[in-house]
């Protein structure tokens, strides 16, 4: 998904500083949820544009509707409209067009809403000089750290204030937080923490969906009945999810053997 094709020369020559990127990329998309608190009343058609899944149609888009350099701010109304999950996987393209490991992350931000935690995306990076990752939340820019009164480091975020869907799933197994803060809109629970874990198990293996993808492995709405069996297998999937780099081979393998992980026949990358 995060394959900018041919449309990668438009990276060339992008600044290596994460801060610098966060603000280029925010000066390219609009989040749909926060554009009238920025005066922007957008058209169902340019509603339409958050469900560009691949970065290379994204970068299409954003030329189509502005072609200056990425590295010139866009006015709000010529933004590329789209959801948390688009500045993270933008930034996790940018940074792997320049040679640094990247990856977008699938879970829940607990800085939206007092006592909730809120479905979100972020965009980790490797942070060689510390031998760790690194959570970036590309979206916030001043006007929303204002709004949201955030006073960390939104380029290195401190532990606890995003939670890897793994990591939500694990503390709601354990009762030591309620399902129920966990969500957005009317949707909340273990199902669809479940359905973020799966997210971001994907999301791991470089297979971005959007928020609302849905299918396999992922519960229907409002699933309260899980089998054991399947709260099993979703428990080994946390732990993989939120173990180190010797993970991935079977994270990868998982992936490549579970059927119900593979995207349904007519799916539309």
């Amino acid at each position: 998904m995060t394959d900018p094709g041919e449309r990668g020369v438009l990276f060339e020559r992008l600044p290596a500083d994460t801060p610098a990127l966060c603000e280029i990329i925010q000066g390219l998309i609009l989040h749909v949820h926060w554009a009238e608190q920025y005066g922007v009343k957008l058209s169902e058609e340019r509603r339409n544009e958050q469900n560009l899944r691949r970065v290379s149609r994204q970068l299409e888009r954003i030329i189509e509707l502005d072609e200056r350099p990425l590295t010139e701010a866009r006015p709000l109304e010529n933004r590329l409209v789209g959801t948390c999950r688009d500045y993270s996987t933008f930034l996790a393209a940018i940074l792997r067009h320049q040679g640094v490991p990247a990856r977008a992350r699938c879970g829940f931000g607990a800085y939206f809403e007092p006592n909730s935690y809120a479905d979100h995306w972020t965009c980790e990076y490797w942070k060689t000089s510390e031998g760790r990752w690194a959570t970036v939340d590309a979206q916030l820019d001043d006007f929303q750290r204002d709004a949201l009164n955030i006073t960390f480091n939104t380029f290195d975020m401190p532990e606890g204030q995003f939670l890897p869907a793994g990591k939500a799933w694990q503390i709601c197994r354990a009762d030591k937080a309620d399902p129920e803060v966990f969500g957005i809109f009317e949707m909340h629970g273990m199902w669809f923490i479940a359905g973020n874990l799966v997210r971001d198990l994907l999301s791991l293996n470089k297979v971005e969906l959007l928020p609302w993808d849905g299918w396999g492995l992922m519960p229907e709405f409002e699933q309260q009945d899980f089998s054991d069996a399947y709260l099993e297998y979703i428990d080994r999937l946390a732990e993989l999810t939120l173990a180190g780099n010797e993970a991935f081979p079977e994270i990868r393998s998982i992936y490549e053997t579970d059927e119900r992980l593979q995207t349904p026949p007519g799916w539309e990358p």
